[in-house]
């Protein structure tokens, strides 16, 4: 007979960690099954995120930013550092050690929360049951009231553009380049794209991002996108909208390729090729024909407002599921999943999840477009505040950017907030606060905010709304 357990959640990533440490907490009797291996060959908890996603571009990101800042921002400052070199062996162990740590320390809070791990890959059978498969290809079941499905995301592979982990790679193998390539090669300028693209630029590579739409990143407001477009302009990174890639070729020890736009046909030769041109759900292998989960068009698994398949005791979460595939988002479903498990009263408001893309500057966003307000026929106000009025950003020598605020032109809440600038992934938590207490932009506008912070850019652009900035002509 299989082990019982009240959750198994299949796995280990953000979303499916969470939950299994949630449900813990919670009193059930918790299992979680993962097959991510680390460099070690041993499991590594975490999933994309903490193996080869979130956490190790941030590491990644800020260590080359540390090396562009001593030829471009120190000098300003009257710092001049002579000789300066990257020891890619060092830059990208620091990155490993830190991915180490964190898929090391789940392993703990497991221990911790009594949350029993296995390592293998995890197959839902009906009634319940886990068939979970080891990398030695030994089988064996359990089983649970619950099973949560968290299986997460992988690239999307382009057939023309496979990957082969040596010259044509995805986000995982731009992380672990033994070389800076001298020309980089960049398929997707969205999040994946920007980041990683940046932090080869900033080590001399010269880098192309090739972009199949006709506007730079859509998914955010047009104003901050064009801000963005032009600084990622001054730092070099060229990006060519419109671009659609028809052909890589591995040609020796390079990779040309063929795209095309509105004049034609181009050539470009590259040394190493990242295709980012998204991620789909990973559903491959995950759900026996007869459990009665259902998947959508894109392969996401089908599930209601409380993440709940139709099956009974079948949840899902995260990437594998609709709404924004990020880390956070799936964590607090996660969360929110475990606690209508044990009949408690779980939250999720997709409404107000926030977008960050971590390059420099950074861009952070949540809630409504003004595009979007336009074409859903909702009445709006605007207000903005420039980064170059803020005395702290200028102090920093980071004064780019600025924050757009959108309010209901008769309610005055918060409908969106849009930024771009210095520290914007921390300043876009205070936004989301107010609106998930369907704040108004007279609310943050009468907050004190302290001076001088980079928060007073948001003080100042709710008070913009009502045209009664202080700082700036309104």
């Amino acid at each position: 007979m299989s082990e019982k357990f009240d959750v198994i959640v299949i796995g280990a990533g953000p979303a499916g960690y969470v939950a299994a440490i949630r449900a813990a907490q919670l009193g059930l009797k918790t299992a979680c099954v993962d097959a991510f291996v680390g460099k070690d060959g041993k499991q590594a908890l975490g999933g994309t995120c903490l193996n080869v996603g979130c956490i190790p571009s941030k590491a990644l990101l800020d260590s080359s930013k540390q090396y562009y800042n001593i030829a471009h921002n120190l000098p300003v400052h009257g710092i001049t550092v002579e000789g300066a070199k990257v020891d890619l062996a060092t830059f990208i162990g620091r990155k490993d050690k830190i991915v180490k740590q964190f898929t090391g320390g789940i392993g703990q809070l497991f221990k911790a929360n009594k949350v029993t791990p296995f390592f293998g890959k995890g197959k839902l059978l009906k009634n319940n049951e886990v068939e979970i498969t080891g990398n030695d290809g030994a089988k064996q079941t359990i089983s649970a009231t619950n099973v949560i499905l968290a299986s997460g995301s992988v690239p999307i592979e382009l057939p023309f553009a496979k990957f082969d982990n040596k010259f044509i790679v995805d986000n995982a193998g731009a992380l672990d380049f033994t070389e800076v390539p001298k020309r980089l090669g960049v398929i997707g300028a969205g999040v994946i794209g920007l980041e990683l693209g940046s932090v080869w630029k900033r080590l001399g590579s010269d880098v192309t991002v090739l972009e199949a739409l006709p506007d730079f990143l859509s998914v955010a407001d047009a104003d901050i996108a064009k801000i963005a477009a032009k600084e990622f302009a001054k730092m070099g990174l060229n990006i060519k909208l419109g671009a659609k890639l028809t052909k890589a070729e591995v040609k020796g020890n390079e990779v040309a390729l063929t795209y095309e736009d509105k004049d034609g046909a181009h050539d470009l030769v590259v040394d190493k090729l990242l295709v980012a041109v998204g991620r789909r759900a990973y559903s491959d292998g995950l759900l026996a024909d007869d459990t009665g989960v259902k998947l959508d068009e894109r392969g996401r698994i089908v599930v209601d407002e409380h993440n709940h398949t139709g099956v009974n005791g079948v949840w899902a979460i995260g990437d594998a599921v609709r709404g924004p595939m990020l880390a956070h988002k799936g964590s607090e479903e996660g969360v929110a999943v475990a606690e209508w498990i044990a009949g408690k009263a779980g939250h999720i408001n997709l409404d107000t999840v926030p977008w960050v893309i971590y390059t420099e500057p950074e861009i952070a966003w949540a809630g409504k477009t003004e595009k979007q307000l336009k074409e859903e026929g909702v009445p709006y106000k605007v207000g903005t505040f420039p980064f170059a009025a803020i005395g702290r950003a200028v102090a920093m020598n980071e004064a780019i950017g600025q924050v757009k605020m959108l309010a209901h032109a008769e309610t005055d809440r918060i409908l969106g907030v849009h930024m771009v600038g210095p520290g914007v992934s921390e300043l876009i938590a205070e936004c989301v606060v107010a609106m998930e207490f369907k704040g108004s932009s007279e609310d943050l506008a009468r907050i004190v905010h302290a001076h001088p912070t980079l928060s007073e850019a948001v003080h100042e652009a709710a008070l913009s709304v009502d045209k009664r900035a202080i700082h700036k002509g309104n």
